[in-house]
């Protein structure tokens, strides 16, 4: 009811669940946990394997209550009821929205999936039934988006993890210094333990430690030169230094912070003018854990490239000492170099974090945005996300990478950050909407009297020329044939097809035009006969819309059926365009 998992990072951890109550029902679902867990398995991250331990102890302890007879519990006494029980408890612990009772239910299932595929005779036919499905009541949910941080914040954490770094790198090339000028102190008692001895000892006998307790007076002069953890922190970086790299790291290309913490030594790829691509593992993604990012590369620390190679620098000591193949290396206070960032013991992240926070005095500035007083390296990441989604316009194409289209849009897009922004695009996508919705065409009658309802004005002076025919255009009579909206250049004659008009703002119907109107309307019909649909409505659809909806209506059914009379008439025909006689001949 025990094992031993090794996972990425190099972490161990033992997972033991002899104290729970159903021993017997215990060692399956012990052993099939096992079967997920560690690096060789599907389960490479810890927190994955964390999350299934504390489900099989909450449903072990939920179903010991509901037995009477918990150390004889077994397969065989498995029942639905359980598993409902058991949904039915979650769904009241958390709110309705919530996925953590979906993600349980999902999680306890698993596990049983796997014993029946074991052990197919052992499970009643009623509990085979019930693992056909994951839950009853609870829904995957949709959980609220992790929010942004503001920009102003943002700039300002970058700011704070770039000074760190700074000051990182000039405290070691100090300590380097101080060890060129230095000499073996062992042999020489308290007298031999200047900083610079110190220094010299370090780089050629690993980091300080308390052992140097056994030589007499060593320990207290090193205490003297400030202690054995600021001496160490000359020649490798600290947990704190490691927070400020990973912070700007982040800042600058948007690593997932496991991503981040967990880069190999050999992660910088193909360079080549000017950029480098970062080769990280992305666990969450299965089967396609393996990824890259192309970066910018160079001498400063600003550049992504730049930061990593400074941090191959100031680690590689560490690195020689501990043989490991990971990146970040750091010193804890007692001496010893470990390579787990983060997920150590003695290294709590919650706690380099919040010191990160009071160094810079930047939990006053987290409060006063309204935010809780921590840092949440998961937000800084969003953050970046956010910025690439504002700079790219929201084309998915160069916003997503590192996810799928759906996954962008759902955990980086749809975001409260971004609700001005959408708002915003969704008015302005409404303003050229209606900016580009054609107005109601300008009809007169025989006296110059409106007859649509088109708010386009119309001077005295054109209704006069309108009503002359002297600027007729076949199916209309245009205001000012030099004017139109749709030439090349200020002033050149009107380009568009003859039956543009109907489409035009400067068009002016009268029922001098309803005959050709008519009778255009009656080749858009023979011509809707020999087309496809398609074609058709690609052709003439928007003019037979403003023939049938914008402009026939306006005339009375006598004016109509006037021009249609004069319309039939040889002589109205020989003043249409050669195609459209040809199609009505």
């Amino acid at each position: 009811m025990a094992f031993t998992a090794r996972f990425s990072g190099g972490i161990e951890r033992c997972y033991d669940f002899s104290a729970l109550g159903c021993p017997r029902l215990v060692r399956h679902l012990a052993r099939a946990l096992a079967g997920l867990a560690g690096v060789e398995n599907r389960h490479k991250y810890v927190g994955t394997t964390d999350g299934y331990a504390q489900t099989l102890t909450e449903f072990v302890a939920h179903v010991a209550q509901r037995t009477d007879t918990p150390d004889g519990m077994d397969l065989e006494d498995l029942l639905p009821e359980f598993l409902y029980s058991f949904e039915m408890s979650l769904a009241a612990r958390y709110k309705e929205s919530c996925t953590t009772p979906y993600v349980r239910m999902q999680q306890v299932v698993k596990l049983l999936r796997i014993i029946r595929d074991d052990h197919p005779d052992r499970l009643s036919t009623a509990m085979q039934a019930r693992l056909g499905f994951t839950a009853v009541r609870v829904g995957r949910g949709r959980g609220r988006p992790l929010d942004a941080y503001s920009d102003a914040l943002f700039d300002v954490v970058q700011a704070a993890a770039l000074a760190d770094v700074r000051a990182a790198r000039d405290r070691m090339l100090a300590g380097e210094r101080l060890a060129a000028a230095g000499r073996d102190p062992v042999g020489g008692g308290w007298h031999g333990w200047t900083r610079e001895n110190a220094a010299w000892h370090i780089t050629r006998r690993g980091p300080l430690t308390r052992a140097l307790r056994a030589e007499r007076g060593a320990m207290d002069k090193i205490t003297e030169l400030g202690g054995i953890g600021r001496l160490n922190s000359h020649f490798f970086l600290t947990a704190h230094d490691v927070l400020a790299f990973v912070v700007l790291l982040m800042c600058q290309t948007g690593l997932e912070p496991e991503a981040a913490c967990g880069l190999s030594a050999d992660c910088l790829i193909n360079p080549a003018r000017g950029y480098v691509s970062i080769a990280y593992v992305k666990n969450r993604s299965h089967g396609q854990s393996r990824k890259t990012l192309r970066v910018t590369d160079g001498g400063a620390v600003h550049q992504p490239g730049g930061l990593v190679r400074l941090a191959l620098r100031l680690t590689a000591h560490g690195r020689s000492l501990t043989g490991t193949e990971l990146l970040w290396t750091h010193v804890l206070r007692g001496g010893q170099v470990i390579a787990t960032f983060g997920r150590h013991r003695a290294t709590s992240l919650t706690s380099v974090k919040q010191a990160f926070l009071e160094r810079h005095q930047l939990a006053p500035l987290l409060e006063a945005a309204g935010e809780d007083a921590s840092l949440s390296l998961r937000r800084l990441r969003k953050t970046y996300k956010s910025r690439r989604y504002r700079q790219t316009g929201g084309v998915l194409e160069d916003f997503a990478e590192g996810h799928s289209p759906r996954v962008a849009v759902k955990h980086y897009a749809d975001i409260d950050a971004h609700r001005p922004l959408h708002e915003e695009a969704v008015e302005k996508g409404l303003h050229e909407a209606l900016q580009a919705a054609l107005e109601a065409p300008v009809v007169l009658d025989e006296q110059g009297s409106r007859l649509d309802a088109s708010a386009a004005e119309l001077p005295p002076d054109e209704v006069a020329v309108a009503l002359s025919g002297d600027n007729d255009v076949w199916l209309a009579s245009c205001r000012d044939f030099h004017a139109s909206p749709f030439a090349r250049r200020p002033g050149a004659g009107c380009p568009v097809a003859v039956w543009g008009c109907l489409e035009c703002p400067n068009a002016v119907f009268t029922t001098r035009h309803l005959p050709a109107i008519l009778s255009f309307a009656s080749f858009l019909t023979a011509q809707r006969e020999e087309m496809t649909m398609p074609e058709w409505n690609a052709r003439y659809a928007l003019a037979w819309e403003r023939i049938t909806t914008g402009i026939l209506p306006q005339f009375s059914t006598e004016q109509q059926a006037t021009a249609r009379l004069i319309a039939e008439s040889h002589e109205a025909a020989l003043h249409l365009p050669g195609q459209i006689l040809q199609g009505l001949t």
